[in-house]
């Protein structure tokens, strides 16, 4: 694909700027919002000379890219802390110089929103916006933070691959999916390590195990097994073309 044109560049800044500012500052979920503020103001003892995030996290990376990463939601102490998702937290220490060895970002840390990290052809954003108690959001509030994935994923017409990270994210992608009309049963996409479906619209859906500690930690989720999920999706992207 080639240089997308300045008037669309600009076109998709103004339209996820807004989505960005909707997000921030959207108070859905009375649940939520608590635990976020209440963790950014008693903090983890690491970071108490930090200023915590402490809202709904937007999503992240290029305006146009070919490759979409789909997480769960912030960690308490990750992106609700840093604002920047899987930055500054185990999942992303892990995942980031596996982006960084897949050509998908130009540095392999991720540490803060000014740390000069930028991602090549890729995006990243969650299924839930904000730091849900014990990783586990409720349906109510997967279905809240819904319209937010459906207007980003629809904001974003170059993707060629949706990469979703856990059950719960590929769930909620099929079921966006069937909600827009294009598949017509979700029963037919099984989430597995490495399953990989050819949507309707053209779009490749990939699976992956999330890159929590609780799997990076027990090695059902490895290095080796994770950079060949990009490596996957960047072949099905068309960037190795």
């Amino acid at each position: 694909m080639g240089s997308v044109a300045p008037s669309k560049v600009q076109k998709t800044a103004s339209v996820l700027k807004q989505l960005d500012e909707a997000i921030v500052n959207c108070e859905l979920c009375p649940r939520l919002r608590e635990y976020c503020q209440r963790i950014a103001q008693t903090k983890r003892r690491a970071y108490q000379d930090q200023t915590y995030w402490g809202r709904p996290v937007p999503g992240f990376g290029d305006l146009h890219p070919r490759i979409l990463v789909l997480g769960l939601a912030p960690g308490a102490h990750g992106a609700n802390r840093t604002g920047r998702m899987f930055t500054g937290d185990g999942s992303g220490y892990f995942m980031y110089p596996v982006l960084y060895d897949a050509g998908l970002a130009n540095q392999p840390t991720a540490v803060s929103r000014d740390d000069g990290l930028k991602l090549h052809h890729t995006r990243i954003l969650s299924i839930v916006r904000c730091a849900p108690p014990a990783d586990k959001p409720t349906p109510a509030e997967i279905r809240n933070c819904a319209p937010y994935l459906a207007r980003e994923i629809d904001a974003l017409p170059t993707v060629r691959v949706v990469l979703c990270l856990g059950k719960i994210a590929f769930d909620s992608y099929l079921s966006y999916l069937h909600r827009a009309g294009v598949i017509s049963r979700k029963s037919e996409y099984k989430f597995a390590h490495a399953a990989e479906y050819a949507l309707p619209n053209g779009v490749q859906l990939l699976a992956s195990y999330h890159p929590s500690l609780r799997n990076t930690n027990t090695g059902r989720l490895d290095r080796t097994m994770f950079l060949s999920i990009f490596m996957r999706a960047r072949e099905l992207a068309g960037l190795d073309a």
